[in-house]
């Protein structure tokens, strides 16, 4: 038999392996300057090269990691013609397959950029419900979305085809490269890689991870909460009937809601299990810590076998405290850790990616209106409070303690209430998400579902990442707007309102009829008219 495929941490952009250590809690906040100001130095090596030894501008926006993140990243920024280069330091793809979720925003964004169909394919859809704090509960009705599904799918699929989607568009990706330095001015990022290698690009995106390097090395503080407890996650054979397995497992959720042991396909069972402490993030767990933690809580090892992967994880929740310190910013894991309670971390780096990347691309471009960068942390910060926030409560509804299961039959009850039950689903999978643009219609700041237009579907008019207004008027233009905006006349009879201008992530910028209006929100989100 081959030996089992064992890691402490299964990907660098993942928030199954987040970190049991405190990434650099203890390092100072960043002395630099405003991320906005004129004048940004950054961090750097003692060895960074000098004004006069810079290497040439070979790149538009240098990212650090290729996981799902990272990916993302880089295709949004092809899709504006923009030059990147992703660093990553594995050199070959993961060697064990671990299942992840995407979520319904996940799912709608890679129908935005015509990904879906390749993903589908490969995954196994179930229904969207059950998700927080794992309360048995039916999808709720009036969930609105076409692609009201979780879908189930190998992680390393999903970056495979995000990395081919991205070099298809023109992006280059070299594995075994580590990003060791950097040093900011008021042009661009010089990078130095761990084999002394310098590169250039006006941008750097730190996407590499819950450790991240990028982060550590701008000073950007990281302040949460430590792992207090870390569980084991795997995937095995088992050695005793289903039938015995579903009878042990509902025994124990009586009391321990965080057990599972569930059938996932092929003879394999996924197995989560409490660790018996916090332990050290470098030493993999193995097949016997597996089976002495099965035996303690549930008064037996069933068996357990074969394991195609093993894994631990902590309950450490960090956010960063700035995204953006001058030219250098941060998504993903890189900005934000949690427990993977609700399968949240993969699709909120994601989502992360598809904010930032035409944002980062029209201030490469030369046509972000001033504080359009600066959207990106107003906007996604809250989003991953939020998500810290909701993975706290969910961890307390999974405690044993009598208090916390009081408060969990509570809620079950309450989730009986469907506009309970959606708003928490909502919650979980981002479609709730509304983006603060000011006082306006209830439609201004959220994402527009997937409408049936006269042409077919909404998401396939948005597979090139640009604006789009809606115009059921049939009155007003895009104008000078219109090399970034398209303009769909005679949209939709979905709609029940007259004009819609979207943004290039499906957001909602504008709602309204008066063509003077419309260009002065033009103007805000997508800069001066070309004349």
């Amino acid at each position: 038999m081959n030996p089992p495929q064992v890691t402490a941490e299964p990907s660098s952009d993942d928030t199954v392996a987040h970190d049991s250590t405190e990434p650099n809690s203890t390092e100072p906040n960043s002395t630099g300057p405003n991320p906005t100001g004129p004048n940004p130095t950054g961090t750097k090596r003692d060895s960074a090269a000098s004004e006069t030894d810079r290497p040439p501008l070979a790149f538009d926006v240098i990212i650090a990691g290729c996981g799902p993140t990272g990916a993302m990243l880089a295709a949004e920024l092809r899709l504006h013609d923009v030059r990147v280069l992703v660093l990553e330091k594995e050199t070959e793809p993961a060697s064990f397959v671990r299942i992840v979720g995407l979520h319904m925003r996940s799912l709608e964004l890679m129908a935005m950029r015509g990904l879906l169909e390749r993903l589908v394919g490969q995954g196994r859809q179930r229904p969207a419900a059950g998700f927080f704090a794992a309360i048995a509960k039916p999808a709720p009705q009036g969930v609105d979305s076409a692609h009201n599904y979780l879908l189930g799918i190998p992680q390393p699929v999903v970056v495979d085809a995000l990395e081919q989607h991205a070099t298809h568009l023109g992006a280059q990706i070299r594995h075994g490269s580590t990003v060791a330095g950097f040093e900011q001015d008021d042009e661009g990022v010089t990078v130095e890689l761990a084999d002394g290698e310098r590169l250039r690009a006006r941008f750097l995106v730190g996407c590499d991870g819950g450790r991240s390097t990028v982060r550590k090395l701008l000073g950007v503080g990281f302040p949460g909460e430590p792992t207090r407890n870390e569980t084991l996650m795997g995937e095995m054979g088992v050695g005793v009937p289903h039938e015995e397995i579903a009878a042990k497992v509902a025994e124990i959720h009586q009391t321990d809601k965080a057990f599972s042991l569930a059938p996932f396909g092929q003879g394999v069972y996924r197995v989560v299990v409490p660790a018996a402490s916090v332990g050290d993030r470098t030493e993999p767990p193995t097949l016997e810590d597996f089976k002495r933690q099965l035996r303690a809580v549930a008064g037996t090892d069933f068996g357990v076998h074969s394991p195609r992967w093993l894994s631990r994880f902590g309950d450490a929740t960090r956010l960063a405290e700035r995204y953006r310190v001058g030219r250098v910013l941060l998504a993903g894991d890189a900005a934000h850790i949690h427990p993977p309670i609700g399968g949240q971390g993969l699709n909120l780096g994601v989502q992360d990616a598809v904010n930032l990347g035409w944002k980062l691309a029209a201030q490469v471009r030369g046509w972000a209106p001033e504080t359009l960068l600066d959207t990106y942390q107003a906007e996604r910060h809250p989003v991953a409070e939020d998500v810290l926030d909701n993975t706290r409560a969910q961890a307390e509804l999974l405690s044993p303690e009598p208090g916390a299961q009081a408060v969990r039959r509570l809620l079950t009850e309450l989730m009986d209430f469907n506009e309970v039950n959606r708003h928490l689903l909502e919650k979980i999978t981002a479609i709730g998400i509304r983006y603060d643009f000011g006082a306006g219609h209830d439609l201004l700041g959220r994402r527009l579902p997937d409408l049936d237009v006269k042409q077919g579907r909404l998401y396939d008019l948005l597979h090139h990442g640009r604006g789009l207004l809606l115009d059921r008027t049939e009155r007003l233009t895009t104008g000078g707007w219109s090399d970034r905006v398209d303009h769909l006349p005679d949209a939709t009879a979905a709609l029940d309102v007259p004009c819609v201008l979207l943004r290039p992530d499906g957001h909602v910028a504008w709602v309204g009829h008066d063509q003077q209006d419309l260009d002065e929100h033009l103007s805000r989100w997508f800069g001066a008219p070309v004349t």
